[in-house]
């Protein structure tokens, strides 16, 4: 069924006042004859249009900084990124000894955190896997959508084919052992489908840190005022802890560089405090605690310990929870920005404070129960207190950060609806904020604080995530190192042993987790990770169903024998006639024949005078210089012309006046088109440059003439001509798969655009309707 509405109104061009859009002023033409069929263009003669519809402009390239602006951005990495893994000194021991710990076992539990920040840290995330980023975006996502570009394991949206780089190796470029895990991926239904959960589970697993981290911090940070008043309420407590939450993410619209700017000198008022007092510990306390930099003393606490030692790890792992974000913000920072400001100033930071930590309770075993506080230089206790509030609210900027990151990868490979996403930096062009992840994760964490209301609680749910997720990157980078890298196998599997032995030992001691809460966030994870493939799976549903609509329009529309235009035989072989007036069919691909144009022909047998496939290309920049906004090519359809339209994230093309934008494009194609070629001076003969003269003039006559059709067909009316494709489940369909493409359908129902919704004047919108069966 569809439906159809003309208006008879009169269209007459205006001068915008839109700049975004690029509308020039209009030039007066002359009326001479109607559109009609007085241009036929022969199918040989159209200009081949995929070397035009494509440039290189269209591929997201990332982002290199140097200088101040690299300096400003790994400032502002040290306010979002580090505010998790950086106030992890405030409970690290308390959570890995149950008593007072001896010397020995003081000096084993640093020794590991030493070696841990290092290793899993620094070595494998600052200088491995911040390498292995999709063109500056980080997240096992990334990683998977950068593997999906050197091998064939994933369908693409037909409409984001155009601005993908597929860079997949010749097999004779690569060595044998890589070309048979390329061809196993590429041939095995399970291996192509374990990495695509590997990927989105991982996105899921942040996702639900996302929800646990800020309450987690924040109620930790209110309940250290218990340290200055012991009586205070509970309800005071989760009260105050709520607010404080609902104004942090209140505050997000702002963008990640105001967030970050404000947030970092906070961050390093606090990891400057920790680097003092460790120092300060260091030298007034024990300074042979320096010895736990020698990997002996942790060996021997695991052999000495055992099982004991073993499960003291899920402690131990605490310092470092917050550094999946690290590789998961990359996209709104970048490499060099983190690895300054990690390797620079906060890793330093980290090892005095857990040193001189060490220094003081290898002296005062006691103190480990509290360990920042109990080991404060005298007089500084109030301005710690005040700042290690202030820090641990700043903490749960990094997972939400995180949300925003991951999630717009995942909708751009349609694993989720397309939401409003908010890009917050015109500098920064990886920066975003997305509204509805926002409120959602805002009672998200509201419900988790008020439900658990105390930090032990919510701490036997942290940290799982954590190390689960450090443990499928170690996964997916051996993969990157094989295919995308082309190292030498050995090294890969060396470093997946080693960081592979390592990420399995934090994660098998966190797994006792697991009935005491993290069985919470898990559960999460792989709610979200149903959705998420559950869209995907719809999505490729669809796209199968639309496949049969993907040709050029020369397959749909001849010019018959008496020059009138017809359907090919494959449509019915039917003639066409002509509707008055200038027709603007919306086409989502930008590359083949609009599904509109199909459904709108093949039913009404008609075309207006004039038409025009309008495509809108968004490019991951904040402006797109009109030089090479517009892209206007002929089809093989006469009086048909595309127009693809590049914009940015601060354009607007969609406006009241888009009709006028159009015919400006398509009257300088034609002018551009029909402009008589300047050639150099030369001596040539009288006859041929008289008969030279006549050719351009004619040519001008006919640029002229039509110029001034277009310029009718576009005052007779202006239809915008859009599709709504409604999906319907075929018939004899399994339960469990018509379960689940319902599903779909009722997410797609209720999360697509509306018409309404488009600043375009509704009695100039014709909707097309059209059912597809899935």
């Amino acid at each position: 069924m569809s439906t159809i509405q003309f208006t008879s109104d009169q269209i007459r061009p205006v001068k915008s006042n839109t700049a975004p859009g690029g509308v020039y002023s209009t030039r007066n033409v002359s009326k001479t004859s109607s559109l009609g069929e007085r241009y036929h263009t022969k199918q040989g003669d159209v200009e081949e249009e995929g070397g035009k519809l494509k440039q290189e402009g269209d591929i997201k390239h990332k982002q290199v900084f140097s200088g101040w602006l690299l300096l400003w951005l790994a400032y502002q990495a040290t306010g979002v990124i580090y505010g998790d893994i950086g106030t992890s000194p405030l409970y690290v021991y308390s959570s890995t000894f149950s008593d007072s710990p001896s010397y020995d076992d003081l000096l084993g539990a640093l020794s590991l955190i030493i070696w841990t920040l290092t290793l899993i840290v620094s070595v494998k995330y600052v200088f491995i896997v911040l390498h292995a980023d999709d063109e500056g975006e980080g997240g096992t996502f990334a990683l998977y959508t950068l593997l999906s570009r050197y091998a064939n394991i994933t369908k693409r949206d037909p409409k984001e084919e155009s601005m993908v780089k597929m860079e997949r190796y010749l097999s004779t470029d690569l060595k044998a052992s890589e070309r048979s895990v390329r061809t196993g991926l590429e041939h095995s239904r399970f291996g192509k489908t374990a990495l695509k959960v590997a990927g989105v589970l991982g996105v899921s697993l942040i996702m639900s840190d996302g929800v646990l981290t800020p309450a987690q911090s924040v109620l930790g940070a209110i309940q250290g005022l218990e340290v200055v008043n012991p009586n205070i309420s509970s309800s005071t407590i989760i009260g105050s802890s709520c607010g404080i939450l609902v104004f942090l993410f209140l505050i997000q619209p702002f963008g990640i560089t105001k967030i970050g700017s404000i947030f970092a000198p906070v961050i390093i008022i606090w990891l400057s405090f920790n680097a003092s007092f460790g120092i300060y510990n260091l030298v007034w306390y024990d300074h042979s605690v320096l010895k736990a930099f020698s990997p002996y003393f942790a060996g021997a606490y695991l052999v000495r310990n055992r099982t004991d030692g073993w499960k003291s790890l899920g402690g131990i792992l605490l310092a470092f929870t917050g550094v999946e974000a690290m590789f998961a913000d990359l996209g709104a920072f970048s490499m060099r920005a983190i690895q300054l400001s990690w390797m620079c100033f906060t890793f330093p930071c980290l090892l005095l404070a857990y040193i001189g930590q060490a220094a003081y309770i290898s002296v005062n075993p006691a103190a480990y129960s509290n360990p920042f506080f109990n080991s404060v230089p005298p007089g500084m206790l109030y301005p710690s207190l005040v700042i290690a509030i202030l820090a641990a609210i700043v903490a749960s900027q990094a997972m939400i950060t995180s949300t925003f990151q991951l999630l717009s990868q995942i909708m751009k490979l349609s694993y989720f609806p397309q939401i409003k996403m908010v890009h917050t930096s015109k500098i920064f062009h990886g920066q975003v904020y997305i509204p509805f992840a926002n409120w959602l994760l805002m009672v998200g964490t509201v419900i988790v604080t008020a439900v658990y209301n105390n930090t032990t609680s919510l701490g036997n749910a942290y940290g799982v995530c954590v190390i689960l997720v450090t443990f499928i990157t170690t996964c997916m980078v051996a993969l990157v190192a094989l295919l995308v890298w082309r190292l030498n196998p050995f090294i890969v599997l060396f470093g997946l042993l080693v960081f592979g032995a390592l990420d399995g030992a934090y994660l098998s001691s966190a797994l006792l987790k697991v009935p005491q809460g993290a069985w919470f966030t898990l559960a999460l994870a792989v709610a979200l990770s149903s959705i998420f493939i559950l869209w995907r799976f719809g999505k490729e549903q669809q796209w199968a169903a639309e496949a049969s609509d993907r040709f050029q329009p020369s397959h749909l529309v001849t010019t018959g024998a008496d020059g009138q235009l017809q359907l090919t035989s494959a449509f019915g072989g039917n003639p066409v006639t002509h509707i008055r007036g200038f027709g603007i069919f919306f086409d989502k691909a930008g590359d083949m024949t609009p599904t509109v144009f199909i459904q709108f022909l093949s039913k009404f047998l008609a075309t207006p005078d004039l038409m025009v496939f309008f495509h809108l290309r968004p490019l991951s920049t904040p402006s797109v210089a009109p030089e090479t906004r517009y892209t206007v090519t002929r089809t093989a359809i006469p009086n048909c012309y595309r127009l693809i339209i590049r914009h940015g994230y601060t354009d607007e093309v969609v406006t009241d006046d888009l009709g006028l934008l159009v015919l400006e494009q398509l009257r300088d194609f034609i002018i551009r088109e029909g402009a008589p070629l300047v050639h150099a001076p030369s001596d040539k003969a009288p006859d041929s440059t008289s008969s030279e003269s006549e050719s351009e003039e004619g040519r001008g006559e006919g640029v002229a003439a039509r110029l001034a059709d277009v310029q009718r067909a576009y005052e007779t009316q202006v239809m915008y001509i859009m599709g709504k494709e409604q999906m319907r489940i075929r018939q004899r369909t399994g339960l469990v798969r018509r379960v689940v493409l319902s599903a779909f359908l009722w997410l797609r129902d209720n999360t697509r655009s509306k018409m309404a919704s488009m600043k375009i004047n509704p009695d100039q919108l014709v909707e097309v309707g059209f059912v597809k069966d899935v």
